[in-house]
């Protein structure tokens, strides 16, 4: 297991758990669509130059290449922007490789507000949608830079496709390497009775957190998840922390149509239905800007957690 403070940049936690998998298991390749300096595939490339593939800026192409190296018994790790890993090599994740059962995992960087400068054409806010779209398809958006390495290397072990949605700067650490990180089980951050906040990956997780604390000085007591496994969906949390609470705010950085917090009120709805809330992009298309400009015009923010937790509570 690797130190907690080893990585500097979550690209660099997401790529030194394939290059440590490879090295127990050879049969693991790696396809970069020409992005290979931004999410720093090159230690891949460098420590395994034969199994490492440059496909160049044709996404939907290496998504095939990647699916028919699966059927030859190998395991392809691919990655491009979550843009184009998601919409560009759509088809070919569905049919090449969903249809025909073969494992692939897609790392998808940057998602939503994310890719910052690269602007609304960039920013994937549908990736979960889609691939919650193909059966079987892990889907995981860790929070921080332990928990993205451990469960990477957990998808790996778990046998089937699955999709790594990161931002590919920036770090945090909120888990040491002693704490449990379990794919598909969410991790409970703070116990309140009052709302649960359930949040996934480093941006959401964080604006909860902040306004968990914010909620506390008012009176109002929150439980706030890292739900950092998308699916399969860890209903046993939910379930608990929504019976406990009767209030859940969802936190998503992406659109509610297909996501996560449309998932979660889908399964509520059928066991334990309760007052609920939704932070996300609703009907927007992505701009340009850094990521504290993007949080405060999307409303990705510890204010804006509390704001959508106000309301929901009638406060």
């Amino acid at each position: 297991m690797k130190d907690a403070h080893v990585f500097s940049h979550y690209k660099e936690a997401v790529i030194g758990a394939v290059v440590d998998l490879a090295a127990e298991h050879p049969e693991i390749v790696f396809l970069d669509a020409d992005l290979s300096s931004c999410i720093g595939s090159t230690t891949f490339q460098k420590n395994y130059p034969d199994r490492f593939f440059n496909c160049g800026i044709a996404e939907a192409n290496m998504a095939g290449v990647a699916a028919g190296l699966a059927s030859m018994g190998l395991v392809p790790f691919i990655h491009s922007f979550g843009c184009f890993a998601s919409r560009r090599d759509y088809d070919q994740l569905f049919i090449s490789v969903g249809y025909t059962h073969q494992t692939v995992h897609v790392i998808g960087s940057d998602p939503g507000i994310t890719a910052q400068y690269n602007g609304g054409t960039h920013m994937p806010f549908e990736d979960i949608a889609l691939m919650r779209q193909i059966p079987g398809m892990v889907i995981i958006e860790p929070s921080d830079a332990q928990s993205l390495y451990e469960l990477t290397l957990q998808v790996y072990a778990n046998g089937h496709s699955s999709y790594i949605r990161t931002p590919r700067k920036g770090i945090c650490y909120r888990y040491s390497p002693e704490d449990k990180i379990e794919l598909g089980k969410g991790i409970e951050l703070r116990d309140g009775k009052d709302i649960a906040i359930i949040a996934t990956g480093a941006l959401m997780v964080d604006a909860a957190i902040a306004a968990a604390d914010a909620l506390k000085a008012k009176g109002i007591n929150a439980t706030v998840v890292d739900l950092h496994t998308i699916r399969p969906l860890d209903t046993e949390l939910i379930e608990r922390v929504a019976c406990r609470t009767g209030h859940v705010l969802v936190c998503e950085n992406g659109r509610y149509a297909g996501g996560i917090g449309e998932m979660i009120a889908y399964h509520l709805s059928q066991v334990h239905p309760v007052k609920m809330g939704f932070l996300n992009v609703g009907e927007r298309f992505g701009e340009v800007g850094n990521l504290k400009y993007l949080s405060g015009a999307f409303g990705f923010t510890a204010d804006g957690v509390v704001a959508k937790a106000e309301e929901l509570l009638g406060k």
